[in-house]
């Protein structure tokens, strides 16, 4: 699972290290790295394992081959998407055109989601963060939350 938030900086050579925690975490899947991929709705990057895009590859497949509604999911996310490799010390490099895509300069903050974790520029991230709060605030009369789950 992917917790906390940890930011590190992009090397001279574009290489930035992936926090070890979710390293680890990705090995245990079977993979040596993770698949990275413009997000819908934020100035971030989605990041996840190579199962869990595969997951949402099958449900693109899943829809009307004849539905327009397809290839725009299937452009949108998988034409996008990068597989990103861990080197020997544990370090990606994000294409020039995901970092530009995240107003990613040199500073990279990865924040985790459970099971996938976004990429941001620590930044834009902090706006983020404040209004994400309020809007939980304002949401939290909604959510189901019983004795049972103390």
């Amino acid at each position: 699972m992917f917790l906390s938030s940890y930011e590190n900086k992009i090397d001279k050579k574009g290489r930035v290290s992936v926090p070890a925690s979710f390293r680890s975490f990705l090995t245990t899947q079977g993979y040596n790295g993770f698949v990275s991929y413009p997000s819908f709705s934020n100035p971030a990057l989605e990041c996840c394992t190579q199962e869990r895009i595969e997951k949402l590859s099958n449900s693109i497949d899943s829809l009307n081959p004849f539905e327009e509604k397809r290839d725009y999911f299937a452009t949108a996310v998988l034409s996008d998407s990068s597989n990103l490799i861990f080197d020997t010390e544990g370090r990606v490099q994000f294409p020039k055109k995901l970092l530009n895509f995240a107003k990613i300069k040199s500073d990279i903050l990865f924040v985790g989601l459970g099971k996938t974790f976004q990429v941001w520029s620590p930044k834009n991230f902090e706006k983020f963060k404040s209004f994400a709060r309020k809007k939980a605030l304002q949401s939290r009369s909604t959510l189901k939350w019983d004795n049972n789950n103390q």
